[in-house]
């Protein structure tokens, strides 16, 4: 479990509290909140505040910007600071670039001598690369605005923090108190969807309509099927649109699940089931069929990959939903689906019939990010593949495909690693199982390569760094290991 080693380590640091330090910080703080308080009112110094603090801790130790960066992602994706500088950044852009900067400081002053890499490496910076000149080649096909521009910029920040990902999580320990983390925050955030749909719907509105103060929409933020309040509430909690919470739930759960079964678990089973249970209902109530038959892949690929035991635990929920009443009209959306009788199915088909047109008249770089060249085609399709598609070109879509087949190439080549290992394989396991579920819900939906859903598209590039991280170190610690069982010391990576 997370310890308070971190936080005694901030608090005292390696040589000790310096008098001299802490009283340069306490008055800078207190001549910056004074200008601000005066300049901006309360609410502006508030934020500063907590964001000057949130730098400090980053500084001390790095690995709090990772547990940042879930927290937000999480629990605050469309949230910014209260204060209006031209460009109003949101937390999880402080969160993500604090990480990196403070990564790349480390490296360009010498602190950090090496920079780990693994064979995802170069699929990916060839992926950014493509980005990068498509973004240049479609400027002309609409007006290049600050927020695009901010958009861009989040995607790419997002792509690289993977290679960060990769260098910094190089112990199983970091691994696990990552994992820690996502799961926790992951069932926080399902807790408070789960409230906010059981609370009336206005009073769930008007509580929503409180995060106007930092950066959310206002007015009637409240979700429902089809947009038709006659029909049922989606759960959305802070994420604003419920096929990206449900996307978030799906990896989340797919993480945590073989937690259920694993010989030797990360966290007591009680609160592992509480929590796989709180994040499944979450699921349930956003109503995304997409998340849905992501997680139904991520599970079946753990079940099929070590874990036979999940089998009975997916059968059960199956037969809960084919039995309960009050499920009957989430299947029935199912089958409406499948068969293209619903809105929403025969708008995405709509949708696709445009996205390959679009893209067979601009196959190489696509069109970019700012927008359609031809009036009769627009840009925008709830699918992954055609969305990196329009956007990139069909070389951005074979990069994506080089950096996946990478990173599941290089998990299958080392798998052997960590089927007796009782301590690695449930996190591997659940890792790439998320990115599974993600991959496979990503057919019905863009969220998780859409430029206005910074926080989704950032959850699922963590998981895919976390993913061949626990690749490189599992590989590591059988190197260091040779022969060693489950049951046996393990030297760290």
């Amino acid at each position: 479990m997370i310890t308070n080693k971190r936080i005694s380590t901030f608090l005292t640091g390696s040589k000790g509290p310096t008098i001299l330090w802490v009283g340069l910080v306490a008055g800078l703080m207190a001549v910056m909140g004074g200008l601000i308080l005066a300049f901006g009112g309360p609410l502006a110094a508030t934020g500063v505040m907590i964001a000057v603090l949130a730098a400090i801790i980053v500084l001390r130790d790095i690995e709090s910007g990772f547990w940042a960066v879930v927290g937000v992602v999480c629990l605050l994706p469309f949230a910014t600071i209260p204060i209006d500088v031209g460009i109003t950044p949101t937390l999880l852009d402080l969160a993500l670039a604090a990480t990196v900067g403070i990564w790349v400081l480390r490296v360009v002053t010498g602190k950090q001598r090496t920079v780990i890499t693994a064979p995802v490496t170069i699929p990916l910076l060839v992926f950014i690369l493509v980005a990068l000149f498509a973004f240049i080649f479609g400027l002309g096909n609409g007006p290049l605005t600050a927020n695009l521009l901010r958009h861009f910029a989040e995607l790419i920040l997002s792509l690289g923090f993977v290679l960060v990902i990769i260098d910094f999580f190089s112990t199983w320990e970091r691994i696990e108190r990552i994992v820690q983390v996502i799961i926790i925050v992951g069932a926080a955030a399902a807790t408070m969807g789960i409230i906010l749909w059981l609370l009336p719907d206005m009073m769930a509105n008007d509580l929503l309509n409180t995060l106007q103060r930092i950066g959310y929409p206002g007015g009637l933020v409240i979700r429902y099927i089809e947009e038709n309040p006659e029909l049922s509430e989606r759960a959305i909690s802070t994420s604003v649109d419920p096929n990206a919470f449900g996307g978030m739930l799906l990896m989340v759960a797919a993480l945590a699940s073989p937690q259920l079964v694993a010989r030797r678990k990360l966290m007591p089973g009680w609160f592992t089931l509480i929590a796989v249970g709180t994040i499944f209902i979450a699921l349930i109530l956003t109503f995304s069929r997409g998340a849905m038959v992501g997680l139904a892949a991520g599970l079946s690929f753990i079940a099929l990959a070590r874990y036979r035991r999940l089998i009975p635990y997916m059968l059960l929920i199956l037969l809960a939903f084919l039995l309960f009443p009050f499920t009957q009209s989430y299947i029935s959306r199912f089958i409406e689906g499948f068969q293209g009788q619903d809105l929403a199915t025969q708008m995405r088909f709509g949708e696709y019939r445009d996205a390959v047109a679009l893209i067979a008249r601009y196959p190489l770089f696509g069109v970019g990010f700012s927008g359609s060249p031809d009036i009769d085609l627009y840009l925008g399709v709830a699918n992954v593949y055609l969305t990196i598609g329009q956007q990139m070109g069909v070389l951005g879509l074979g990069a994506f495909v080089a950096v996946i087949s990478a990173v599941f190439g290089y998990g299958f080549v080392n798998r052997h690693h960590f089927r007796s290992n009782l301590r690695l394989d449930p996190i591997w396991l659940g890792l790439f199982a998320a990115v599974v579920g993600g991959l496979v819900a990503g057919i019905f939906d863009h969220y998780l390569f859409n430029i206005d859903f910074h926080h989704a598209v950032t959850i699922f590039w963590l998981f895919l760094g976390l993913a061949v991280a626990a690749t490189r170190v599992g590989r590591q610690i059988a190197s260091a290991n040779p022969g060693h069982q489950a049951n046996q010391r393990f030297i760290e990576g």
